[in-house]
Formats: C-alpha cells, structure tokens, sequence
C-alpha cells in the first residue's frame, strides 16, 4: 500500500466571474490519482469536521483511498483561491491555524506494515508544527520503504526560507525518488543546470531523479544514461494537479513492476523508469485537459490513443 501524507484543503477555482470549490492539494491529488488508478492506497492528514471536510472526504471514499490515518479535527479546512493565467495557476493561501497545519509529531499514528512505500511533498513541509509531522514520519519509515518526494515549491508560502531549505534539505537525503519541475530548481539550486542538480542530489543518495517540463515531457536521471518521455498532445484547459497525477503515473507504474521495495528502488532499469515516466506523462495529460485537479480513472487511460 502507498502511503501519501500531506496537504488537502479547498482550491476555490475561478468560473463565470466566481469561486467554485473544489477539492485539492498536491498530496491529496496525488493520492485520488493513485486510487483511481487501481492501486492500493492510503492517505494521512487531519481533516476538519466542517462542510469542507465531507467534500474532501468524498472523493477519496470514491476513488477507494483509505482514510482511516486521517485524524478528524474542529479545526478550519485550508482554502487556496487560485489564479489563472495562461492557463496556469497560481494561489493564495488561508491556512493559519487551520486542521492540517496544525498536525504535530505527536498526533502522528502507528504505521501499518501493509504500507510499502511513502509519498511526501508539497506545502506541508513548510510551516511548523505540521512540517516537523511530516519530517518525522519519513525519517520513521524511510529504513524500511521507499520514499518518493516532490516539493512543489510555493516561494510566496515561504515565511522562514533558511528553515525551510535546511528542511528540505535533510529530506532530500532521505528520499529514493525526487521530482522536480523547473520552478522548484530555480529556487532550489539557482543557476544550475538540471543534470547538475540531479547529480546532486544522486550524490546524496536519490536513485532517481525526475524533470517535467509540461509541453517538454519528462526526463529521468538516475545511475543510467538519462531517459525521456514526451508529453501527450492535448487542448489545456488549466494546469492544476497536472504534477501531483505524475506522481501518482510513476507511483502507479513502479509498483505494478515490483519497484516499489527497498531492493526493487535500489535495482531501477531505464526500462522500468521509462515506463513510469509514460504512464506519468499519459495520466498527467488527461488532467490538463479539463478544468481542476481532475484525475483519470485507470479506465480512461486504457482507452487513450497513444
């Protein structure tokens, strides 16, 4: 079982002069994802007791996530009121004290051993106490599963940047697979090349390291030559959880190989990598193609032309 813990709350989404909510958050994004697709997968994050709650609940019950890690809480859902332009988005987040932010280290649950692999990332690793949870929740399972980490860096979210790169920074030595676009290497490293950060970042211990470039496809860096996956063509109707249904592609893929194991993440294959990176690409152009985080079902991904 894959495990994803970290952020959801409510994109309030701009339709017809209004806000339409909808529920979201890279984690909980990813995670929907990984349901629809057909794997075995839970989700840990406080969720609030109030009307936003039920709506973030819903969709997981739906795609057969297991919530029962999620701690309830009286406190407020997070919402982020997003921006398009150009078809990407862009967010303002009311998260101040709010269900998830407030997660510490204590609340964190007894881990069952059915899960075999981790996925962390987004705006969660920032702010205390729920950054701290989530930090230590890796560094408790990461001896005994792989973890996959994507920062989806949110600069304008950023109060403390020394604490939160230091952060990071421990992170990134603990995770077998990192995910980068080109906005999170430009505040990670700036100045770098890409194949320069993912040495880098090799060097600390990654098996491997992911690029998306959107219209450019995705690339992985690993101990092998780097290996390429174009991006499937079609009409974008917003880029929102375009990254988090990548994720949730390789996840899905390296786990239907056998990868997702503490041996099978330290034997990665360009063969076994490239298939992830196809899959990854494929669910993530579905979801461009229509409005919000909108992942597809393991059905629709069978019907779609190549």
């Amino acid at each position: 079982m894959i495990l994803c813990a970290g952020e959801s709350l409510i994109d309030m989404v701009p339709e017809a002069g209004r806000y339409r909510p909808l529920a979201g958050g890279a984690v909980y994004n990813t995670a929907i994802a990984l349901g629809r697709l057909g794997m075995p997968t839970a989700y840990l994050w406080p969720i609030s007791r109030d009307g936003f709650g039920q709506d973030l609940l819903r969709p997981l019950a739906e795609a057969g996530v297991d919530t029962t890690l999620c701690p309830r809480s009286d406190r407020l859902t997070t919402l982020a009121f997003v921006t398009l332009t150009g078809g990407e988005a862009r967010y303002a987040f009311y998260d101040e004290g709010s269900a998830g932010r407030m997660l510490s280290p204590a609340d964190l649950p007894e881990i069952p051993p059915e899960v075999s692999a981790l996925f962390i990332g987004g705006i969660s690793l920032v702010p205390d106490p729920c950054g701290a949870a989530i930090e230590a929740l890796a560094q408790r399972l990461a001896p005994r599963v792989p973890v996959m980490l994507d920062p989806n860096i949110r600069p304008f979210f950023i109060q403390d940047e020394a604490a939160y790169r230091a952060r990071l920074d421990r992170l990134l030595a603990l995770a077998d697979i990192v995910k980068l676009s080109a906005d999170d290497l430009d505040w990670l490293m700036p100045g770098a090349s890409f194949a320069e950060a993912a040495a880098a970042l090799l060097d600390k211990g990654a098996q491997a390291v992911l690029q998306t470039g959107g219209a450019e496809g995705a690339t992985a860096h690993s101990r092998h030559a780097p290996i390429s996956a174009p991006a499937t063509r079609v009409e974008v109707a917003d880029t929102i959880g375009a990254g988090d249904t990548f994720n949730a592609g390789v996840l899905a893929s390296l786990h239907r190989a056998g990868a997702l194991t503490r041996k099978g993440i330290a034997a990665l294959d360009p063969e076994t990598l490239g298939q992830a990176l196809t899959l990854g690409t494929r669910a993530a152009a579905i979801t461009v193609s229509r409005p919000g985080a909108d992942p597809p079902w393991a059905r629709e991904l069978d019907t779609m032309q190549p």
